[in-house]
């Protein structure tokens, strides 16, 4: 590849990325940022519940099915937005108000241990952090996914129309940029845990605690900066307005083209209606401890969502709903495939000896590297149909699934001894991760481009919310099947009664090897099943 070439393919790749972003794609942007900075806490929640709590990790996988219903309720959320078009800040507002009380929540239960737990167990208050952060986000993403819709203009500062094409390459430069915000959100916050956790292998337990601490007060941060998107927003458009007086155009036309979707919308009472079902049936079900209640959940939850489909798709041509259906059915499959669970990362930490910090380093190379892959592969999405685009990741993610497995049999043990220690466990895990990061990332983008460019435009955020309520009951039957495999394969870590220091539960992870195996051949023949059969139906998607 000559020099030229190689200048070409950097300037259309990575410096044309930077050519196409607007300052009036930031508002959304940092609404997504937002979602990105709340990895800040991931590191430590997940040694949070290693050390304070002593709940299985099948009971955590139903904990995750639990904590991913609230995004199935971005439908009436999305139709609601909608409605209230102008109004849907105070959405934020109120997602970002539950955001700050659920951390508000872990960091008392830290800090603060002995009072909390004065008032309900510390697994009850945890439980309830956990539900809350996911409404929050989801009510944040609904309005973000609709301020990308306004944050590309179809027309210029005189009212002229830009052409399809054109309007088409923002949408998608706009829906990169979202998941480029996300994962950037994720990369600071990695850094920033990197620096918080150095020398923790030489801390007490004390010192730990207090660490943990001061990562959750300054995870209060991540409501302040999606609010800040959103008043952003709010200036933005009023500039818009400010530039097109003077250009001349008429107060009736800026209306409609920045403070109005295209289009009066009604309310639509199948999705209303049917979402109010939906919420009464889920809760009803949820908090009437009904035997297999979140198989009835999930079950009912898929009639309900379907059902509100098969509603709205009636407003697409035939042609565009049939693609739409085929899509659907691959991303849902892609995303359904179930997770080792949080075995495997208990197995990292005590046998592999993986700490926080290296957990931090693993998931800042993730996020930058998703950065990369992200800007890279922007050309491949925006050529190849979203059915090679996934085909492609279940190659990749089963291919990569099995370092993994043998570092459990102890691959690195093999590769120690042949390279003076060098190759071992910590060298693997980075070196799998460097290749995975830029895939598993950019599944959804298609998609969401696909669904700015072809929904009505007075039903945007509709659409964004209705598609992502049956792409995330995906993540709720990942959900049910992770936990249906580590009830099948039983893996523990040790549970040591923090007063007395008794073990109450011996560490065992036998079964992690076959857990690890039949997930990943999960992973890879239930996409490849679903992609073949949706692109020999009338289903078949190009696009």
């Amino acid at each position: 590849m000559t020099p030229r070439i190689l200048w070409r393919w950097f300037d259309a790749t990575v410096l044309d990325l930077g050519r196409q972003l607007r300052w009036s794609y930031l508002p959304p942007l940092l609404v997504y940022l937002a979602a990105g900075v709340s990895g800040l806490t991931a590191i430590v929640g997940t040694f949070f519940i290693k050390e304070y709590l002593g709940l299985s990790a099948a009971f955590l996988a139903g904990l995750a099915f639990w904590a991913g219903i609230p995004w199935a309720l971005k439908m009436p959320l999305g139709h609601l937005v909608d409605l209230l078009w102008r109004w849907k800040a105070l959405l934020v507002y109120l997602g970002a108000a539950l955001i700050a009380l659920s951390i508000g929540i872990m960091y008392g239960l830290i800090a603060h241990t002995g009072w909390m737990t004065g008032f309900m167990a510390i697994e009850a208050w945890y439980v309830t952090a956990a539900l809350l952060a996911p409404t929050g986000y989801v009510v944040q993403d609904v309005v973000a996914d609709a301020m990308t819709v306004e944050a590309v203009p179809t027309a210029d500062a005189e009212g002229r129309p830009y052409p399809e094409a054109e309007v088409k390459a923002m949408h998608t430069t706009m829906q990169t940029l979202g998941r480029f915000a996300i994962i950037s959100g994720l990369a600071a916050v990695s850094a920033l845990n990197i620096f918080m956790f150095s020398g923790v292998e030489a801390m007490s337990e004390a010192q730990k605690a207090t660490v943990y601490a001061r990562i959750y007060l300054l995870a209060l941060g991540i409501p302040v900066v999606s609010v800040a998107g959103v008043l952003l927003g709010q200036l933005t458009l009023r500039l818009r307005a400010r530039r097109m007086r003077r250009q001349g155009v008429d107060e009736f036309r800026i209306q409609r083209l920045l403070f109005q979707p295209a289009g009066e919308t009604r309310p639509n009472w199948w999705i209303l209606g049917g979402s109010l079902a939906f919420a009464v049936f889920t809760l009803g079900i949820g908090l009437g401890q009904v035997p297999f209640a979140q198989e009835i959940v999930f079950a009912g939850s898929m009639a309900i969502v379907i059902f509100l489909m098969n509603r709205l798709i009636l407003e697409l041509d035939a042609g565009v709903r049939k693609a739409l259906v085929g899509t659907a059915i691959i991303i849902f499959v892609f995303r359904a495939v179930p997770l080792p669970g949080p075995g495997a990362t208990w197995f990292e930490i005590d046998v592999l000896g993986f700490d926080q910090q290296f957990l931090s380093v693993l998931a800042l190379i993730t996020s930058g590297l998703a950065l990369v892959g992200m800007v890279v592969l922007r050309p491949l999405m925006a050529r190849r149909s979203i059915a090679y685009v996934v085909a492609l990741l279940t190659l990749a993610a089963g291919v990569l699934s099995l370092p993994n497995i043998g570092l459990y049999y102890g691959l690195h043990e093999w590769t120690a001894s042949w390279t003076a220690g060098v190759v071992d466990a910590r060298f693997i895990a980075i070196l799998d991760t460097a290749i995975e990061s830029p895939l598993v990332q950019i599944s959804m983008i298609p998609m969401l481009a696909w669904i700015a460019k072809n929904a009505p435009p007075h039903l945007k955020a509709t659409f964004f919310a209705v598609m992502a309520s049956f792409t995330n009951l995906a993540l709720s039957a990942a959900s049910l099947g992770t936990k249906y495999m580590n009830e099948v394969y039983v893996v523990t870590r040790e549970v040591v009664d923090r007063a007395s220091g008794a073990i109450e539960v011996a560490a065992d992870y036998g079964e992690l090897g076959w857990l690890l195996i039949t997930v990943a051949l999960i992973t890879v023949l239930a996409p490849l099943l679903a992609i073949a059969i949706v692109q020999l139906s009338p289903f078949k998607t190009r696009q």
